[in-house]
């Protein structure tokens, strides 16, 4: 089982508790958009965005007020109503990344840049994980990328099965990097950014 809904199903108001901490972090004037910046960098203008495990819609909401069309997926319904709250310039849908069709109706097409931030690859089931990715890859456009980040979390998504996975998906690794500011990666990183490209 996908740890986030376990999390929930053993607290029901950890999604509320989770919006609250985001939404005191802007309060207090935290900067909350460097993922935001890094794909808007990357990506040409109104390009299809898709971020993925969007939560309540920090990133994807940046990109859309930048000009991209954004679409966000997220399988927790209070995270995506809250997104929807806050965030109309967007696209909101509740899904599971390896079942939902990424590049369907909602998004109109191959999807030019993904991204994957928030920790939400170390919360996907063991047996998942390649499902999502390989549902990544199909959501692309030939010449799109993904980039996703997460923190080892104290062994619960080894880099190297991460990579593994990213191989057996049908994507290659272009590029890592150790911060959402493009630092080098570390002999033994808590965090990874990679950027992906279909293989």
């Amino acid at each position: 089982m996908n740890r986030w809904t376990e999390i929930i199903a053993k607290d029901p108001g950890h999604s509320q508790r989770y919006i609250e901490r985001f939404e005191k972090m802007e309060a207090e004037g935290r900067d909350l958009d460097g993922e935001a910046r890094l794909i808007d960098a990357i990506t040409g203008r109104e390009s299809r965005i898709l971020d993925a495990g969007c939560g309540p819609g920090r990133v994807g909401a940046k990109l859309a007020g930048l000009g991209h069309i954004v679409v966000g997926v997220d399988l927790d319904p209070v995270l995506i109503a809250a997104a929807k709250a806050k965030h109309p310039g967007a696209t909101w849908v509740v899904g599971d990344l390896s079942k939902i069709d990424l590049a369907g109706a909602e998004v109109g097409g191959s999807i030019d840049v993904l991204v994957c931030a928030g920790n939400v690859m170390r919360f996907l089931a063991p047996d998942n994980r390649q499902a999502v990715l390989m549902n990544f890859r199909r959501s692309l456009a030939p010449s799109g990328r993904a980039v996703l980040g997460f923190g080892s979390g104290g062994g619960e998504y080894e880099f190297d099965d991460y990579r593994a996975d990213v191989s057996a998906a049908g994507l290659v690794i272009d590029a890592q990097f150790s911060s959402w500011d493009l630092r080098p990666v570390a002999s033994d990183p808590g965090f990874l950014i990679s950027f992906l490209s279909v293989a």
